[in-house]
Order: structure tokens, then C-alpha cells, then sequence
């Protein structure tokens, strides 16, 4: 009897389609060709000075060289609940956080510490790629809810109701929404913590992009919102998005006591602590003022008005234009069946082929999401560029 090379539940994980979009794009671009990519999900501002030069410094102390403790340096910890309490008004102890290897690690551990082989989790569509991989290695269920562009991409209190069984453990939330833009109001994350407050759910709400919102958008903190979900909550964040420092690789959880403590157990056997250099460069974001924040989101403000404006006006496009993150989700789903330079087109995984083929340019086609028909684009990154990028998929649709 011959046996399986790899392990069934590994074999099961889908890449991450945004890295493999990223990836063909820098081969072309590798081999000379002219490619605008809408891929990546980081910004493409540099990390601010103050934070660069923390991690110099912290390169001296020979500190620094060793080991620290698992689930993070006391200071950092003691800065992250500080933030919190300023940027969400949710007010935790330090001892409740557990700093991560970036922000995919915190979201692995925390499905890690609530599903159970069997145990279903709610995921609204479009969700980022990576959420529904860890709930199947725990031998979970990812049960996707469906929204649309005519319901903003939110799902309602009566959707998650409707998907709710007597398996379900836990929802995914996350606001500003990465890939779909869409920021919920206070009233919405209001109505969906008393309803996970009711059923007895868990909630892991990631907050990454709270401070990239616009046009009068506001970030709510659910658990700030509804305390007495608190106790079946985890909050998921970094600080990746908010201060350039996608490389950094630094996230964290902030969670029930109990569930900090099995985390910090599970990761003491796991990865062991966050590098310290980037722990401290950490503190030092968290611990600054928020002027380079602001000073790069009037820049993603910019591109973000220019960005669906351009789609918008594409033959066959309909596109929302975001409340958050760096990111238009755009349907395309009108120009599905059609013909581009001689190729069928029936998927947007078609589109994205052709694409990139045919003009040079990549995006991540909606699949990857749980929402086909959609596609996302980021605006993370040049005004020329991103013009450039548009206008050539905008000739390459006009085509007969």
C-alpha cells in the first residue's frame, strides 16, 4: 500500500492567488516587459524614518540578539493596548495580546485557539484568500455568506442567521474590508456582535485597515461597540498596512485571557518569539503619532477617487467606489462571454489571463475571494502607474 507524499489536510490548501498574481507579474517584468500589477496588498510608501531608525538603534543592543519571551516584549505589549485604547476605545491588559509573525499568523492562531474538527465558521464574501485555509487545517468548515454590489458587499444580521447551524462556532469579520473596500456602519457591527452575543459565537474581527477609511467612513471596533462579546472575541491587527511595514512582519491578537495564554503556549512551540529587531521598530509605530498615517492616506484618498472613476467608466465595469483599505473590487461580470482577441471569455480567472497576457496587466481575479465575476485591484500604488495600468485594460475592453 502506497502512501500519500504529503499530508491530506496540507495538500488540501489553495496558494494564495494574490502571491501568485504578484509572482507572474515580476517573472514578466523579469524578462524585460512593461507591467502595471493592482496585486499586492501592501503599500508602496517606504516605512516611516522614526520607525527605520528605532530598528537601527535596536540593532546595536546585543539584547536584541537573543531570544525574548514568546507572545511578545512586555513594552511592546503594554504599547499595543495603549493604541488600542486610543485609536478603537477598547480597553484591554497587555497580558491580553500576543504579538504574531505578521498579520496571517495572527489569524492562524486564532482559528487555531477556537475550531474544532467539525466546527463551522462564517466567512461573508469576498473574504481575503488567506481565511478559509487555516479553518480547514483545524478541520473546520469555512461556510461562506454571499453579498453582492447591491448590498455594498455587507452581510446582514438575517444572512448570518439564515447560515447559521448548530455547528457554528465562530465569524470572521472585517472592517475596512480587504478585498471589497466596504466599511460597516456603527449600527451594522452593532446589530452583528449582539447577534454573536446571543448565539454564543465567536467573533475574530480584523481591524488592520482601521485607519484607511474615507469619504466620512468611520471604523467601529465591535468589541468596543458590544462589551459583553468580549469574552468570545478576538481582535486581529498589525502593522503592516497603517505604517508601511508589510516586511516587518508584526502582527498581533488581542484576546481573552484564557485564549491569550493557550496562544502564547501554542506559540512558544511554534515560531517562539517576533524577531526583536522588528518588535522594537513595532513599538516605536505604535507608540508615534499618527502624521505619516494620515500623510499616506491622502495619497490612497487620490488614487482611490481616480481609481473608480476610471473603472467605473469601462465598458462592461460597474465598481463601487471603496469606503476603506486600498482596494476597488469592480464587476466584471457583464463582460463575461465575450470574445477578447480571440479568446473566451467565461470566468473572470479568463480575464485575468487575458489580462495580463494580452496588455501587461495583473489583478486578482474575484475566485480568489469566493465572489466570481468580481475582480480586485489595488490602489497601493503610483498615480502613473495606476493610470497607465487602467488605461490599457479600458482599450483591451473597448476592443470589438
Amino acid at each position: 500500500m502506497s502512501e500519500a507524499r504529503i499530508s491530506a489536510r496540507v495538500a488540501a490548501i489553495a496558494p494564495s492567488a494574490t502571491l501568485a498574481v504578484t509572482n507572474k507579474a515580476k517573472a514578466l517584468k523579469a524578462a524585460g516587459e512593461s507591467v502595471v500589477g493592482f496585486g499586492a496588498g501592501e503599500p508602496d510608501f517606504p516605512t516611516p524614518d522614526y520607525i527605520v531608525e528605532a530598528a537601527a538603534a535596536a540593532c546595536r543592543e546585543p539584547k536584541n540578539h537573543r531570544y525574548g519571551l514568546a507572545g511578545g516584549t512586555l513594552e511592546l505589549k503594554a504599547a499595543i493596548a495603549a493604541k488600542t485604547a486610543r485609536d478603537s476605545g477598547y480597553e484591554v491588559d497587555p497580558t491580553q495580546v500576543v504579538v504574531t509573525n505578521g498579520g496571517k499568523h495572527a489569524v492562524y492562531n486564532a482559528i487555531a485557539g477556537v475550531v474544532d474538527p467539525g466546527d463551522e465558521v462564517l466567512i461573508p464574501t469576498p473574504f481575503w484568500t488567506t481565511y478559509p485555509e487555516p479553518v480547514k487545517l483545524a478541520g473546520g468548515v469555512a461556510v461562506p455568506v454571499e453579498t453582492s454590489i447591491e448590498s455594498g458587499f455587507k452581510a446582514t444580521v438575517e444572512q448570518l442567521e439564515a447560515a447559521r447551524t448548530d455547528r457554528t462556532k465562530a465569524l470572521i469579520f472585517v472592517s475596512p474590508s480587504n478585498p471589497s473596500g466596504a466599511v460597516y456602519s456603527r449600527e451594522q457591527v452593532e446589530a452583528i456582535g449582539q447577534w454573536a452575543v446571543e448565539h454564543g459565537i465567536w467573533v475574530l474581527t480584523d481591524e488592520i485597515y482601521e485607519h484607511l477609511v474615507y469619504d466620512g467612513a468611520e471604523f467601529h471596533s465591535m468589541p468596543t461597540l458590544v462589551p459583553e462579546l468580549a469574552d468570545r472575541c478576538i481582535v486581529l491587527n498589525g502593522v503592516a498596512k497603517t505604517y508601511a511595514m508589510t516586511g516587518w512582519r508584526v502582527g498581533w491578537v488581542i484576546a481573552p485571557p484564557d485564549m491569550a495564554k493557550a496562544l502564547t503556549s501554542l506559540q512558544s512551540h511554534q515560531t517562539s518569539n517576533v524577531a526583536m529587531v522588528s518588535q522594537m521598530a513595532a513599538l516605536a509605530a505604535v507608540e508615534g503619532d499618527l502624521t505619516a498615517v494620515h500623510q499616506m492616506r491622502e495619497a490612497f484618498d487620490r488614487r482611490r477617487k481616480n481609481m473608480h472613476a476610471l473603472l467605473d467608466g469601462m465598458e462592461g465595469v460597474a465598481c463601487l467606489a471603496p469606503e476603506g483599505a486600498f482596494y476597488a473590487f469592480p464587476s466584471f461580470e457583464a463582460v463575461l462571454g465575450r470574445t477578447i482577441r480571440g479568446k473566451q471569455i467565461n470566468s473572470t480567472l479568463d480575464l485575468a489571463d487575458v489580462v495580463l497576457d494580452e496588455a501587461k496587466v495583473a489583478f486578482v481575479p474575484g475566485e480568489a475571494f469566493g465572489s466570481p465575476g468580481y475582480a480586485r485591484f489595488s490602489f497601493a500604488l503610483g498615480d502613473d502607474d495606476l493610470g497607465e495600468g487602467l488605461a490599457r485594460i479600458g482599450d483591451l475592453l473597448a476592443e470589438g
